[in-house]
């Protein structure tokens, strides 16, 4: 019987991402011993429940900061020892206490062509400055926001017609793809970071990760 890698999810909101890493998670190798969501009304929870995978709902409202809300998120994690931590779609910023925690062992993943446009609100932004390319970065996650080593992206070409809706469709189609692909490298132990570096079967990647193209 194969035995597969374990990961903990966290989520804020909907969950598409979580979806799709149920949805993959036996043919890519690896089991989501729990999804954990700071958000109490978050659909991501509905999905975890119906894929029978245990959901523990932990309100970021209910602590006085964020080092207390992140230490018992550290607890709650830990009962589950899992191997990796995948954020999809997880909206809070994590304390540098939690990061050393689990150095290295951290996936995030990021709609834009990083370096550019770190944080929220990227497509309406791409939007905003002419860009004719968009994307989608995985990356590892370090104290700096959304500037750890990356991993892949993948770049789409920006439509005149495209809104911020459309963008958000198709960059959504392409998370949904790579995300658990990358997943099951780092579970496969073909992935992994060092310092500020990735390697993927013990070849050191560019400085931006692999770069592929959709349309």
């Amino acid at each position: 019987m194969t035995e597969f890698c374990s990961i903990v999810v966290l989520i804020s909101g909907n969950g598409s991402n979580l979806q799709a890493l149920i949805d993959q998670r036996q043919s890519r190798g690896f089991e989501i011993s729990a999804v954990i969501c700071n958000e109490p009304d978050a659909f991501g929870l509905q999905r975890a429940a119906k894929a029978g995978i245990p959901a523990v709902v932990l309100n970021h409202r209910d602590y006085a900061d964020r080092e207390q809300f992140d230490q018992q998120l550290i607890a709650r994690i830990d009962t589950f020892a899992p191997q990796l931590l995948v954020l999809a779609g997880y909206m809070r910023i994590l304390s540098a206490g939690f990061v050393q925690h689990y150095h290295g062992r951290i996936l995030n993943i990021h709609p834009s062509l990083l370096p550019a446009y770190r944080g929220t609100n990227t497509h309406q932004r791409v939007l905003d400055a002419g860009e004719l390319r968009h994307g989608v970065s995985v990356h590892f996650v370090t104290e700096e926001l959304d500037g750890g080593p990356v991993v892949l992206q993948v770049e789409i070409p920006v439509a005149a017609s495209d809104s911020k809706e459309s963008l958000a469709r198709r960059i959504a189609e392409q998370e949904h793809r790579v995300y658990p692909e990358i997943v099951s490298w780092f579970c496969s132990g073909r992935l992994k970071m060092h310092s500020n570096t990735v390697s993927l079967d013990n070849k050191l990647l560019p400085e931006f990760g692999i770069r592929r193209t959709a349309s």
